[in-house]
């Protein structure tokens, strides 16, 4: 019976596997934070309720709705906004492809890059992981304001907060239940899986760590 010797893994192999489970790890990651974050929204029907709409009184009143009901309402606000700017890169499918090319640079070159990864290397010269950062960078500049990219974002997010303020200004929040303490939104709720996602960028991409 011939015996049978164990695998052996060829580096090469392993990088690639390993680079594998780095996209998997990172990509779950966002994902969980996304859930957890969209879990805590409020109902919906709490938010369009139309006996509790009402003109505010004066101009410091619309201010402090807002507040309050941005408080309240904030993981149903951030969706909100979301939804606005992803319907106008669906709308403009050249600035989709161009913003999706831009993201899968920055996973693919720099975020999720591994330190046993072999360099860079284009036209026969080899890039360094800073030339390569620097590169993303001015790549990043020139897509977002040279191009109709940034338009089609800041349109998005104008329309977005606008729709957001004038559901905050004009929605009476007597009836909700607000915490004497106002949470801190850069740490909890849906903006956590920021959080997320820059740990697991620092956990699975040396690269990022060493520029």
């Amino acid at each position: 019976m011939a015996n049978s010797s164990p695998s052996i893994l060829h580096p090469a192999t392993a990088d690639t596997q390993q680079s594998t489970s780095a996209v998997r790890s990172f990509f779950s990651s966002i994902s969980e934070k996304v859930r957890s974050g969209l879990s805590n929204h409020h109902p919906w029907s709490e938010l369009v309720d139309r006996s509790a709409f009402s003109k505010p009184e004066s101009l410091s009143d619309a201010t402090i709705r807002i507040r309050r009901n941005y408080q309240y309402f904030r993981v149903n606000y951030i969706a909100i906004i979301t939804i606005v700017l992803v319907v106008s890169l669906l709308t403009n499918p050249f600035s989709l492809i161009i913003l999706s090319g831009l993201l899968a640079a920055w996973q693919f070159l720099y975020l999720l890059r591994q330190s046993s990864d072999p360099p860079i290397v284009f036209c026969g010269r080899q890039f360094s992981d800073r030339e390569t950062f620097i590169f993303l960078i001015v790549s990043t500049v020139v897509v977002i304001f040279l191009t109709s990219v940034g338009s089609v974002m800041v349109s998005a997010l104008i329309v977005g907060v606008a729709i957001v303020c004038l559901h905050g200004a004009f929605r009476d929040p007597e009836d909700l239940f607000l915490d004497e303490q106002e949470p801190n939104t850069s740490t909890t709720g849906f903006l956590s899986f920021f959080t997320g996602a820059k740990a697991a960028v620092t956990q699975y991409s040396p690269v990022a760590a060493r520029v």
